[in-house]
This record gives C-alpha cells, structure tokens and sequence, in this order.
C-alpha cells in the first residue's frame, strides 16, 4: 500500500490560498488592524535575531532573501527556512572558499566565562543577557524620531581582530589542551551522501544548519544527567568573517565580502578514557551564520558529547552520532511531521480492514470458547 493521487477540490484550494493571504495581510480576527505592510528591510533590521536563525538554518548567508521568506511564511522560521533552502539549491556551484580563520572576525561581541580578565578584555556588545524580561511600555507607540535616535547612540564599529587573541591559544601555550592536530579535509554534505559513521567536519556541517531548538535539547540532556558535561564557555565570539575566494585568472585570495557569524569554543575538565598521559582540558566547538549564541553553544556541547561517544561508545542520546544527526534538521523533521496531514486513505482503510477482521476473529474464538 502507498499513496494515490486524487483529484478534484481545486477551488477548496484555491480558497484556502486567498485565505492564507488574507491572514497574512491582516485579517487574523475583526479587533485586529491590519497595518502597513512589512518592507524587507524593515523584516531584516527589526528581526534580525529571527533573520539570523533562518540564515542559518537555510543553509546559506542572504540576510535580504531570508527577510523576504520570513515575511512569506508569516514569521514562520522552519517554513522560511525551507524556502531559502529551496531557493538554494537551484544555484550554480561557483567555486569553493580557503579555509577560513575565524581569529580574524571584526568583534561585534566577544566574552569569556572561564577568565575574568582575557587579552583584549571582555566585549559585551548587543545582547538580552543584561536585561530583564519585562514588557517595554513604550513600545507600544514608538515614535519615528526615537527609532532613528538610538541608532545614533550605538557606541562605534567592530573591534579589528588582531586586538583579541584567542582565548585557547593561551591554554595550549601552557599544555593543558591538546594541540591542533591535521585538519580533516571539508566535507560537503549537500552532495556526500550521509553514510555512518561521518567524520567530524560532516558532523559540524550538519550541526551548523541544524535546528536551534534540536541542538539546544540534545545539549541541555547532557546537562541533566544523559551524559555529564558540564562545560565553561572558554571564548564566544560575534562578528564579521571576511570571505575570500581565489581570483580567476591569478589564483590569488581576494576578499568577496564578509559574513555574520557566531563562534563558540567550550571547554570541558574531565578527562578521556583513550588518550594516554596526563589529564587534560577537552574542547568543543561550534560556529553558525549570524548572531544565534543560543545554537553555537549548544553545537560546541554536542560536538564534545560526539567525540565522547566516539572514543569510549556512545552511552547517552547526545553521545550517538547517527541518533543527533539524523534528528536536528528542523526542515526534515517538519516535512515529515507535516506530511500526515496528507491523504493517507488506502492505508488507513487497510488498518480498518485488518483491526476489523481480528475483532471478528476474536469475537468468534470467543463464543467457541477458546
């Protein structure tokens, strides 16, 4: 049994579009205004956090196309999400990038929970960790002219990079983390096909546009107790990466522009079973498109829970590659979860059928009195 196709309810359809453009316009219930309609770049500027998250989600870094596919989805990010990875992938393959080294960002943010005091000092930057959750009264009715006013008031540009070492280097200076080792060669997951085991850069790749929320569960169970981790955030960083590409007719790297990014790098004290010598500090990472520190953090945890998992055996959920990877892509996971609310008639008259003739049977054994 499988699926069929069906015909027929075309104007039920068509209904049902000009009823979603309907809500999208405005028309949510009748003490509702409807409003002015959103511009792109009011979506971009105004919910960028939200913008950020789809960026990352999507796949690809286009904070203009992803303001537009929030607006089209109603503010829905794993809908505005499939969109841009839709959009995405009918592009034409232009060339690849050098690896990159994020040493190199112009810091928007940058903090450490492990030292108080780090080279460069503590960056606070934009955040909602300084805040309380209360509601902005004067929200309500913002004025044009304050709206422009604290745009004006932002304190200057990004930092340059050079005056910001890396907080790590420090530790592996003093050898109390491992030193880098060769790098695995890039792995493209939009063309590999997803083969267990992946080595860890497959794993990182997945994780980079993986769900938010995905990745924050999978990391919060190793806080309660599915594996104990309980890591100190060592370096997080916030700020633009500049993307070079190789000149086509020189060869030589050139600066195509720059990217937003979020970088976070953990640090965890309890030891390894596999690796010989004395005890030392182990390190998670991750990194994602945009301002979305919530995701990195949680991606650096979950990669020390992989590797965890990799060299003693996965004893926990978050310790289990194949079980992390194959469950953190929010689009997959809402095209299947969506996809039951298709039509599913011939299977569910078969479940019918079958329930239907063992109540017979049953009933029949019964009166015979088996």
């Amino acid at each position: 049994m499988g699926y069929v196709a069906i015909r027929g309810g075309e104007g039920a359809i068509a209904a049902a579009v000009q009823a979603l453009e309907a809500m999208r316009c405005g028309a949510v219930e009748p003490a509702c205004e409807p409003g002015e309609p959103l511009a792109i770049a009011a979506v971009r500027s105004q919910l960028r956090l939200l913008v950020d998250r789809v960026i990352g989600e999507g796949g690809i870094y286009d904070p203009v196309r992803a303001a537009w596919a929030i607006k089209q989805a109603h503010g829905d990010p794993l809908e505005a999400s499939f969109i841009l990875r839709a959009w995405r992938s009918q592009l034409p393959r232009l060339g690849e990038t050098a690896v990159h080294d994020t040493r190199r960002l112009r810091i928007l943010r940058r903090i450490s929970a492990a030292f108080k005091d780090v080279p460069g000092g503590q960056v606070l930057g934009p955040s909602t960790d300084y805040l309380q959750r209360l509601f902005r009264v004067e929200l309500l009715d913002e004025s044009p002219e304050s709206f422009r006013a604290a745009v004006a008031r932002l304190p200057g540009a990004a930092a340059e990079a050079a005056d910001f070492p890396a907080v790590v280097d420090a530790l592996r200076a003093e050898g109390l983390l491992a030193p880098v080792g060769e790098s695995e060669a890039a792995v493209d997951i939009t063309r590999e096909p997803l083969v267990f085991p992946i080595p860890r850069p497959a794993r990182l790749a997945h994780m980079a546009r993986g769900e938010t929320g995905a990745l924050l569960a999978f990391a919060y169970s190793t806080m309660r107790g599915y594996g104990y981790l309980h890591p100190t955030v060592a370096e997080l960083r916030v700020g633009w990466l500049p993307v070079e590409l190789p000149h086509p007719l020189s060869g030589e790297l050139q600066e195509a522009g720059e990217a937003l990014i979020t970088e976070c790098q953990i640090v965890a004290t309890h030891g390894t079973e596999s690796e010989p010598g004395p005890p030392r500090i182990l390190l998670g990472y991750g990194a994602c498109f945009g301002h979305n520190e919530t995701k990195a953090i949680a991606m650096a945890m979950c990669d020390r829970a992989l590797m965890a998992g990799e060299e003693r055996g996965a004893r926990h959920p978050a310790e289990d590659s194949e079980f992390v990877i194959c469950h953190i892509d929010g689009i997959e996971a809402m095209g299947f979860c969506n996809h039951y609310k298709l039509p599913h008639y011939v299977t569910f008259a078969s479940d019918l059928e079958n329930i239907r003739a063992s109540r017979a049977k049953y009933a029949e054994d019964g009166d015979g009195g088996g």
